[in-house]
């Protein structure tokens, strides 16, 4: 299963899951992006248990995968054929497979699946006090359940500049200096 995946960073978001309080990924969505076998991974990580401890990686429990099954909207089609429940790698976890899985696009692609977890990270801490803010309105809300409608194009218009906040348009960058006519990228 050498297939080579162009992965975007909204790809990876989509595969970053809220399990037992921690961002998690799962071995199979790993796997894939790697261009390996789920048990070609895990037969690496059984390898290296010792750099894998319980705050890295844990093996989902049966109600948190039918959780996961029914919170993200997952068909049987894509959990049938699991002979063992799924295990999840925190960003920890995933840095560690990188001295697991030593392929150029593994490397590559943990450098990628990092940067996200980074941008994550940062997208929290940057709009920490909007939270706070919705909090307020929604307490205020609560309070005054009569003026509701008053407030709902207000907090609609929230909403909206959260949406841009947090779904910045990026425009790709300019590579400077010479190119190789061979260069790929």
């Amino acid at each position: 299963m050498t297939k080579i995946v162009k992965l975007t960073d909204e790809k990876i978001t989509n595969k970053i899951f809220l399990i037992r309080g921690k961002k998690v990924m799962l071995d199979r969505d790993l796997a894939e992006m790697y261009g390996v076998t789920t048990g070609n991974l895990n037969k690496a990580v059984k390898r290296n248990l010792l750099r894998f401890p319980k705050d890295f990686m844990f093996r989902l429990t049966k109600d948190e995968l039918r959780s996961w099954i029914f919170q993200f909207g997952t068909s049987n089609r894509e959990t049938m054929g699991l002979r063992k429940l799924p295990l999840a790698f925190t960003e920890q976890g995933v840095a560690m497979l990188s001295g697991v899985l030593k392929s150029k696009t593994a490397i590559r692609v943990n450098i990628q699946i990092i940067r996200v977890f980074a941008k994550m990270r940062e997208m929290l801490i940057a709009h920490k006090d909007i939270l706070l803010k919705l909090e307020q309105i929604e307490l205020k809300l609560l309070k005054h359940d009569g003026s509701i409608e008053k407030h709902e194009r207000e907090i609609q218009t929230v909403f909206i500049a959260l949406k841009q906040l947090l779904n910045p348009k990026i425009s790709p960058k300019k590579r400077i200096g010479y190119r190789l006519a061979n260069e790929n990228d």
